[in-house]
C-alpha cells in the first residue's frame, strides 16, 4: 500500500493545490481558461503524442480492450439513464448524469498516473480508453441530452452534432499522429523534439493543478441546492460500479471467449474505470444547460473519494509497474 500511496498522494495533492489556489484567489478566475487551454492544446497533446509514437500500434488499437471497455461504457450510460431518470430528472439531466458515471478522468489524470503506477506499458490501453470516451461515450451522452432538449432531433442527428465537437478536440489527433509516427518510424529530432519533450514534461503537474481550478470554478458558479439523493448515486456508480463492471466483462471475456487479455491489461482497465469523473463534464453540463449543480457536486465528491477508493482498488489488484 505504501508504494501505491507514494503515487496517489502527490497526484491528488496537486489537484488540491489547484483547488486551493483558485479558492484563495491566488490564481485569478480569469486565468483558469488560459491554464486549461495550455493543457488541452499544448502540453497534454505532446504527452499523448510521445506515448503514441513510442508504442506499437497493436498496443493502442487492441480489439479486445475496445470491446470490453466500450461495452462497459454503453451499459453504464444506458443503465444510469434508466436508474436515475424521474419526473425531476429529465432525459437531458439523466444523460449528463450518465456521462458523469461513465467518463473517468483518463486524459488529465489517468494517463500520467497509471503510467507512473503501473509503468509505461499501461499507456497503450489507457490511450485506447481516452479515444473511446472522447469519441463514443461523450458523443452518445451529449447526443441523448440534445435529443431530450430538442425533441425534433433524433438520436443519430444529435450524436453526429456531438461527434463534430469531438473531432476538433486535439487529443485524438495527437494520439493519431503519434501512432502514424510509430507505424512509419518517424522520430522528431533536434529543436522539435526538445519542444515536444518540454511541453510533455509539463503536462502532468499542470493538468492536475488545472483539474483543481476547474472543480473550484464549477462549484463557485453553482447557486442551487442539490439533494444528496440526486448526485451521490452517480458517485457510487462511477467509483464502484464502473470498475467492477469492467472487471466482470473482462473476466467473462477471458473465461468464456478466450480473450487474450493479460492480468496486467485487465488491471489497467479496471483502475482507469475507477478514476473520478472527468472534470470537463461539469463544463459540458453548464454549456448545454443541464443541471450543473448535480453534475458538479458528483464530480467534486468523486474526485475527493477516489483518493481512497482508487488506492484501495490498486492495492487489491496488486498494482505494480511492469
Amino acid at each position: 500500500m505504501s508504494s501505491i500511496l507514494s503515487v496517489t498522494i502527490p497526484f491528488f495533492a496537486l489537484v488540491l493545490c489547484g483547488y486551493l489556489a483558485a479558492r484563495l484567489k491566488l490564481l485569478p478566475e480569469s486565468a483558469i481558461p488560459g491554464l486549461n487551454i495550455y493543457v488541452l492544446f499544448f502540453a497534454l497533446p505532446c504527452l499523448l503524442y510521445r506515448f503514441g509514437s513510442s508504442l506499437p500500434v497493436a498496443e493502442v488499437i487492441n480489439g479486445w480492450v475496445i470491446a470490453v471497455y466500450l461495452t462497459a461504457a454503453l451499459l453504464m450510460v444506458a443503465g444510469t439513464i434508466v436508474l436515475t431518470r424521474s419526473p425531476r430528472v429529465g432525459l437531458k439531466d439523466a444523460a449528463f448524469g450518465a456521462l458523469t458515471a461513465a467518463f473517468p478522468n483518463t486524459g488529465f489524470m489517468g494517463v500520467p498516473m497509471l503510467a507512473v503506477l503501473l509503468g509505461p506499458a499501461a499507456a497503450g490501453p489507457v490511450i485506447t480508453l481516452v479515444l473511446i470516451d472522447l469519441l463514443v461515450t461523450s458523443s452518445l451522452a451529449i447526443g441523448l441530452a440534445q435529443m431530450g432538449d430538442r425533441g425534433q432531433l433524433g438520436p443519430l442527428a444529435s450524436s453526429l452534432r456531438s461527434i463534430r465537437g469531438a473531432i476538433v478536440n486535439p487529443l485524438p489527433w495527437a494520439i493519431g499522429i503519434g501512432m502514424v509516427g510509430s507505424y512509419t518510424g518517424f522520430v522528431a529530432i533536434g529543436p522539435l523534439d526538445t519542444i515536444i519533450r518540454m511541453l510533455a514534461d509539463s503536462a502532468t503537474p499542470v493538468a492536475l493543478f488545472a483539474i483543481g481550478t476547474v472543480l473550484w470554478r464549477a462549484g463557485a458558479h453553482v447557486h442551487t441546492r442539490t439533494p444528496l439523493g440526486l448526485y451521490l448515486p452517480l458517485v457510487f456508480l462511477k467509483l464502484l460500479v464502473h470498475p467492477l463492471l469492467v472487471f466482470a466483462l473482462g473476466w467473462l471475456a477471458v473465461r468464456l471467449l478466450g480473450a487474450p487479455l493479460s492480468t496486467f491489461t485487465l488491471t489497467v482497465l479496471v483502475l482507469a474505470a475507477a478514476l473520478p469523473s472527468a472534470s470537463t463534464v461539469s463544463l459540458l453540463a453548464e454549456r448545454y444547460g443541464a443541471d450543473n449543480g448535480r453534475v458538479t457536486r458528483a464530480v467534486v465528491v468523486s474526485t475527493v473519494l477516489a483518493f481512497v477508493t482508487f488506492s484501495l482498488l490498486a492495492w487489491i489488484f496488486n498494482a505494480r509497474p511492469q
